[in-house]
């Protein structure tokens, strides 16, 4: 459990050992060992509002994707928009149509993917997904590898490349909380 003063230490379960350890082994991004996982669950029409995550966590975040494909849609943080082309925290990318944002980006998650970010990406935009069992992919950065899992129906008339998300995504949020603390709660 994350609590504002720290991780409640909690051993993972052997298998997901595993998979954190390779992630960190193979990736070098993390200081020490990965000690917090967020298994989420979600249906072909849900996904996640624009959110950036908390300060308990060490900056860079490993997100582990089963299941169905998902764009993720990376959005310049309310601190950094002047007012010139942005949207407004109301909207979200990719609603409507498919027109990027200016400085906005989004990654498709293809099932069994990692999406490791850090930096930039982690600080200064907020990522989510959209609400929505058609998912658009005009504008992600691995457009090649969209296009080898698209096929002709997924395109719209307009020219918008779609895709439908028919499957249920699992995914697994791989942190680091460097403050672990062991008598959090005293009674």
């Amino acid at each position: 459990m994350v609590h504002e003063k720290g991780l409640v230490p909690q051993e993972l379960p052997p298998w997901l050992t595993k998979i954190t350890a390779e992630i960190h082994e193979s990736s070098g991004l993390f200081p020490s060992a990965i000690n917090h996982v967020l298994i989420n669950e979600y249906h072909p029409d849900q996904g996640i509002m624009p959110h950036q995550d908390g300060p308990a966590y060490f900056p860079v975040v490993a997100i582990l994707s089963l299941g169905s494909p998902v764009v993720m849609d990376f959005t310049p943080h309310l601190r950094l928009r002047s007012g010139d082309g942005y949207i407004s925290k109301d909207q979200s990318p990719c609603a409507e149509s498919c027109a990027p944002e200016r400085d906005s980006f989004s990654v498709l998650l293809m099932p069994q993917s990692l999406l490791i970010f850090k930096d930039d990406a982690y600080s200064d935009f907020l990522h989510g997904i959209s609400d929505s069992p058609t998912q658009c992919y005009n504008q992600v950065v691995n457009e090649a590898e969209a296009l080898a899992y698209s096929n002709e129906e997924d395109s719209r008339k307009d020219g918008d490349k779609i895709f439908h998300r028919d499957q249920t995504r699992v995914s697994l949020t791989c942190r680091l909380v460097p403050k672990v603390r062991k008598n959090l709660f005293r009674f």
